[in-house]
């Protein structure tokens, strides 16, 4: 059923480096609910893989000393949803992630896998786009990190270069101090069904809960790449909580997103679904602050 030419096991990060740099053409494999499908269909065929999966140093969620949030990139879709850190600060990314697939591939897919994919539809991508998440990577020239939006070179390709993998995804404290998020997924079916258009909203609200302090919005399925929408954020950054406001947010969203047409949905439906969507994260945000919306 599967074409392989070889399998490593890496035992560690550094012995992954080195399978990887020792096997220029071999591809990672964590979790493989991508890559064992891929295979069967004949688009790897005869590769050599290096697993990553028994490197039990890249799985979990802790802080690190200056109160960012790592996220290790084999932690699994439904340990990231459970996960109380992720449930204290930044809920939204486990509501998210509890979005993919069924309960089989959340058990075993990997935030690292979902990202390194490179694809604009990862439910996970848009989320921590809109969180400011930083990706750590390991290579034979050491560590790097590298804001998520440098992450992302084009449709399906990301900056890993040879014999790197990437380690941890970093939330930086002060990405999640004092906001709150919320995401809403479009997609043709609830369950089992690639997104059409996917929306993250974070907010950031005054300490009286009158005005928008800071908000960040990022789509999945609205360009080639998961993308931000910087006329959006700097639409209603430091205005009043009104409804004049979260429309106007809405409608900014169209100067930047670039959706295009495609069996899934037409180009002009998915800009009229993300400034739906953008108007009711947002709303749902402000709610999740303790925040009220006047006329």
């Amino acid at each position: 059923m599967y074409d392989i030419k070889a399998l490593y096991e890496a035992e560690s990060v550094k012995d992954a480096v080195r399978l990887l740099v020792e096997h220029p053409e071999a591809q990672i494999i964590a979790g493989g609910s991508d890559v064992l499908v891929q295979m069967r269909e004949g688009k790897r065929a005869g590769k050599e893989l290096v697993s990553i999966y028994g490197i039990d140093d890249m799985r979990g969620v802790c802080y690190e000393e200056d109160g960012a949030i790592r996220i290790g990139s084999l932690t699994s879709f439904s340990h990231i949803t459970k996960d109380p850190i992720i449930q204290k600060h930044i809920n939204v990314l486990g509501e998210a992630v509890d979005m993919v697939g069924g309960p089989q591939i959340r058990n075993i897919g990997t935030i690292g896998g979902n990202t390194c994919n490179g694809v604009t539809s990862a439910d996970s991508a848009s989320t921590l786009h809109a969180w400011d998440a930083v990706i750590e990577i390991t290579g034979p020239e050491g560590v790097r990190r590298i804001p998520i939006h440098d992450f992302y070179i084009k449709a399906g390709t990301v900056d890993l270069r040879p014999g790197e993998l990437q380690t941890a995804i970093i939330i930086p404290k002060i990405s999640y101090e004092g906001y709150f998020g919320h995401y809403i997924k479009y997609a043709m079916r609830n369950a089992m069904d690639i997104a059409t258009t996917g929306c993250s909203v974070n907010v950031k609200l005054s300490p009286d809960k009158k005005t928008f302090q800071d908000v960040r919005i990022a789509y999945g399925v609205a360009g080639p790449v998961p993308m931000r929408a910087p006329s959006a954020e700097a639409k209603i950054k430091g205005q009043p909580l009104c409804t004049e406001q979260v429309k106007a947010f809405a409608q900014a969203v169209l100067e930047d997103i670039r959706p295009r047409d495609s069996w899934r949905a037409s180009k002009a439906f998915r800009q009229h679904i993300a400034a739906v969507l953008a108007e009711r994260a947002l709303k749902e945000s402000i709610r999740l602050a303790g925040g009220e919306i006047h006329e």
